[in-house]
């Protein structure tokens, strides 16, 4: 089943472990090539596309990335202006420019010259954003950014990218565990099982009990969102079928 990515929309991709979400946002970004079939930039293969010229399209954030120790916030964010040097051209004002603009917008222009290893665990993922954001891309692909965060902090990157969104228009593709949140802030659902999407839609259409049964192996009810009036998932138990 092909899988569109619409432009100036959020996309989240669920589905359970090791069923190839991480997989499919890598093969997104360039990241790998997939064994079969084609992934499409601006309708021509992403990997006949110059590696610069993806750079300066679409900004990847990986799952739980790293810094090497003693790295400034601002230097982390520094990192994203990377694919816009060349060799005649080294750090300008420009890149200072959209470094500011990127730690001003999530709301870190305070802690530029603090140590990435003094930040709480949300704003660490606020800091990894920004540098994705300094890069300049319309085009967004974060790999599971809740990761090891609590609800709230979940709630505030979620509205950060949201806010993002919003704001600039830029199209977002994430990977995320929990289906309420997913549902909450796409546009779309892709669902994914065994490295197969088996459903991509709205979330009021791909989020049902059937389609949680097949892919989750998971009885639910699905209800109405009192605060969005989107669906809202509430697991019964694992599926016997």
């Amino acid at each position: 089943m092909d899988a569109d990515i619409v432009e100036g929309t959020i996309t989240c991709v669920i589905g359970p472990n090791g069923c190839g979400k991480s997989t499919m946002l890598r093969a997104l970004g360039r990241l790998m090539k997939p064994r079969s079939g084609l992934v499409e930039l601006d309708g021509r293969d992403i990997h006949r596309v110059p590696t610069r010229a993806v750079a300066e399209v679409l900004g990847v954030l990986p799952q739980q990335p790293t810094a090497p120790d003693g790295l400034t916030v601002a230097d982390l964010v520094a990192r994203g202006r990377h694919p816009s040097q060349r060799w005649y051209r080294q750090w300008s004002g420009d890149d200072q420019d959209a470094v500011a603009r990127a730690l001003e917008q999530t709301g870190l222009l305070d802690l530029a010259d603090a140590p990435l290893s003094e930040l709480s665990g949300g704003q660490r993922q606020r800091a990894w954003i920004s540098m994705v954001l300094a890069q300049g891309t319309d085009l967004l692909l974060l790999d599971e950014p809740t990761t090891f965060l609590d609800l709230v902090h979940q709630v505030d990157v979620l509205d950060l990218v949201r806010e993002l969104h919003q704001q600039g228009g830029r199209t977002v593709v994430m990977v995320l565990h929990d289906l309420n949140l997913a549902a909450r802030y796409a546009d779309t659902i892709i669902t994914m099982r065994e490295g197969r999407v088996v459903a991509s839609g709205p979330p009021a259409d791909v989020l049902t009990p059937v389609l949680l049964r097949e892919a989750f192996g998971l009885e639910a009810v699905v209800v109405e969102d009192p605060v969005t009036g989107g669906p809202m998932v509430v697991p019964v138990g694992r599926s016997t079928v």
